[in-house]
């Protein structure tokens, strides 16, 4: 295949092939399974499935997986065979409906957060009929949910098609008011991947990037992001023929991969699809993060998507440009091209902010983790205070809106919310804030706290369960009005008057934005360990049972899961210092002041009369800083040998307040030493080895 058109999802189980091997009756079936949610008939199954293998065995295909996310962040597959024995010894290929709709996987070593015992081993995977089936790796991959014997979500697609239910539900309700034809309203996602590129021959030498995906010890280089030089650069051809094979294997998969361009870190890079419904574009993006280091090993080398893996540069982030889009067609954050457009605009506006607003701590909480950390208010990401910006002119409308005056920016238009009198809304003419965590972007809210590697589903999750939340409250107060009109008007001044504190369109890395957002009254949440308690607050918890998306038990569980994540993420990191201190750099750099002096020694010895100081200079400054460094070394393996025994929290709180400043302790010496010793003697590559090699 030599066009794009023809190698565009050549690999995916599509409507174009369905239509191809399906007869019309189970198609039609079929999409309104798809389009409508309806209920899968059973007969329908089989007949799909008996199409989807011959489909496969066509392409080569010997296996089919269900293939799923569980809560480890990445995606998991068990492989079965189309083998089937028959009389005789022998064997046919089969699918039956019921493999396809349903399969039984080992759960007892995926995270569950105490939701089943270990003991109690089974997991449910449940056929995703609306994102299609792919072939990878010559395997038939059937995208499901992942669920336990009693029902309880052990995956995060299963709260992503929860919360996307719940937003159509509440979306058109609203909808109806404005006698909207809409059945259905789906969330629409375009998630933009930051990733850095190094040579694999020199990452096999990290033992840091090895072990946790990003360097616990590093100089800075004599050059780094200064010059802003690499940013939207020329690509270099080792990275354009990665780039080239990694769109290749994209486009296979159907995913729309479109936009490709250095980022600002050296060996920094981003690429970003067109936008898709929400849980098909969490599926891409879960295949572009196991692609991008499938393709990147292919090239010799290593992909690399930890949110901070070199420090003192721009970390990773992974924007998340979200909006709403009815069966029909359109966009609800697309500002109206009429008043009684601009009208349902507004609402769909507001509902948004009262969502972001009421819910800051659940959004903070969807982009936490220990990698994330690290990144969040590193003045290369958004801060972690989190708040919307809207741009000038908009923000001026809501004021006019609020305080019922003209504004000026439509000569002098009163701005009364109604089908006459609201004029039609300026599109996106107001630049872009890079410092804000939540910015509307013309038709659509780019959500930029997200980590790299992080799943999408997460905050999308969030995000369709607070907007749903809104719109909720919004069709309950409109539904029963006498006055539609006058209404709406009262609810926008209203929720613009009460909302209003979450919009900041002013430098959000600014100190001074610190104590503002504080007498805001709106949230700081630093670190995963302060945000994620907010997780099982008594709104949250009602909020999600109101919306079916988690029970309290699968809340309490998410909390476990992702504390114990974050610390054995520390721990790794933590160990994994301490090896590289104790068995790499600390015996090389007692070599080095070994061989300094012992040349000082024989200089002495052949002309006692000349003076050593450069080399005494610099051995002392190489004995103290060992000094300092065994000093802290000691101190961190006191204090990770020390973790208290007690809840998961605490536990948390004792490596976050303890533990990393205890590292940041053991790299500052060892990041000086890298500085001074020679260059022989530093036992794995340097920050320029790995940044200017790719």
């Amino acid at each position: 295949m030599n066009s794009v058109d023809q190698l565009f999802a050549s690999d995916v189980f599509n409507d174009d092939v369905m239509q191809q091997r399906l007869p019309r009756d189970t198609y039609r079936l079929l999409k309104k399974t798809i389009d409508q949610g309806k209920r899968l008939d059973p007969q329908v199954a089989s007949v799909v499935a008996h199409a989807m293998k011959e489909w496969a065995i066509d392409k080569g295909v010997t296996h089919y997986t269900h293939w799923f996310q569980p809560m480890t962040g990445v995606t998991a597959e068990k492989h079965d065979a189309f083998l089937t024995p028959v009389d005789q010894g022998k064997v046919i290929q089969s699918f039956s409906g019921k493999e396809l709709v349903r399969g039984e996987s080992d759960a007892s070593s995926f995270p569950s957060g105490g939701l089943r015992s270990t003991f109690e081993a089974r997991g449910y995977t449940a056929w995703d009929p609306t994102s299609y089936a792919f072939i990878k790796d010559h395997v038939l991959c059937i995208p499901t949910a992942f669920c336990s014997w009693g029902g309880e979500a052990l995956d995060k697609k299963t709260p992503l098609l929860r919360s996307m239910e719940a937003l159509s539900r509440q979306a058109v309700r609203v909808l109806k008011l404005f006698s909207r034809d809409a059945s259905r309203v789906l969330p629409t996602v375009g998630p933009e991947q930051e990733y850095f590129l190094v040579d694999r021959e020199m990452y096999l030498k990290r033992t840091d990037l090895i072990f946790t995906g990003r360097t616990l010890f590093g100089a800075k280089p004599p050059k780094g992001q200064e010059l802003d030089d690499h940013y939207y650069g020329a690509i270099k051809p080792r990275v354009q023929a990665f780039m080239r094979d990694l769109n290749d294997e994209l486009w296979k998969l159907g995913v729309l991969a479109k936009t490709e361009h250095n980022e600002v870190a050296p060996s920094q890079h981003e690429l970003a699809p067109v936008f898709n419904v929400v849980n098909v574009a969490a599926d891409h993006n879960q295949l572009t993060m196991e692609i991008m280091k499938k393709v990147a090993e292919e090239h010799g080398l290593v992909c690399l998507l930890a949110e901070k893996p070199f420090e003192g540069l721009n970390g990773s982030g992974k924007h998340n440009n979200w909006s709403m889009m009815t069966d029909t067609g359109y966009n609800l954050l697309e500002p109206g091209n009429s008043p009684y457009d601009s009208a349902q605009f507004l609402l769909f506006l507001c509902a948004v902010l009262r969502a972001v607003d009421d819910y800051q701590d659940l959004l903070r909480v969807s982009v936490s983790s220990a990698g994330n950390d690290h990144r969040l208010g590193a003045n290369e990401a958004p801060p972690a205070i989190i708040s919307i910006f809207l741009g000038t002119e908009l923000t001026d409308i809501l004021q006019a809106i609020e305080s019922g005056t003209p504004y000026e920016g439509h000569g002098n238009e009163e701005m009364t919310v109604g089908v006459h009198a609201l004029p039609k809304f300026p599109r996106d003419n107001t630049d872009r804030n890079r410092t804000s965590p939540f910015a509307f972007t013309g038709n659509k809210f780019e959500f930029r706290s997200l980590g790299s590697s992080a799943s999408i589903s997460d905050c999308n999750t969030v995000l369709n369960t607070i907007v749903a939340e809104s719109l909720s409250i919004y069709a309950d107060e409109l539904e029963g009005a006498k006055d539609f009109q006058a209404a709406l008007h009262d609810l926008i001044v209203r929720e613009i008057k009460e909302h209003k504190r979450i919009i900041f369109n002013g430098n959000g890395y600014s100190q001074a934005w610190v104590e503002e957002a504080r007498q805001r009254g709106l949230h700081n949440l630093p670190s995963t360990v302060d945000a994620l308690p907010s997780l099982l607050d008594e709104k949250n918890i009602r909020l999600y049972e109101k919306h079916k998306i988690f029970s309290s038990a699968e809340l309490h569980a998410r909390y476990e899961i992702e504390l114990e994540a974050y610390n054995k993420v520390l721990h790794i990191e933590a160990d994994t210092m301490l090896t590289m201190a104790r068995r790499e750099i600390m015996p090389s750099v007692m070599r080095f002041a070994g061989s300094l002096a012992e040349g000082a020694g024989k200089i002495k010895a052949y002309a006692p009369s000349l003076t050593c100081t450069p080399q005494e200079k610099l051995l002392k400054k190489v004995t103290e800083l060992l000094q300092e460094m065994d000093s802290a070394v000691d101190t961190l393996q006191q204090l990770i040998s020390h973790v208290p025994a007690s809840t998961v929290l605490e536990q948390s709180r004792y490596l976050h307040d303890q533990v990393i400043p205890a590292m940041s302790a053991v790299r500052a010496p060892a990041d000086r030493l890298e500085e001074i010793c020679d260059r022989s003697a530093w036992p794995f590559p340097t920050y320029a080895d790995l940044l200017f090699d790719a």
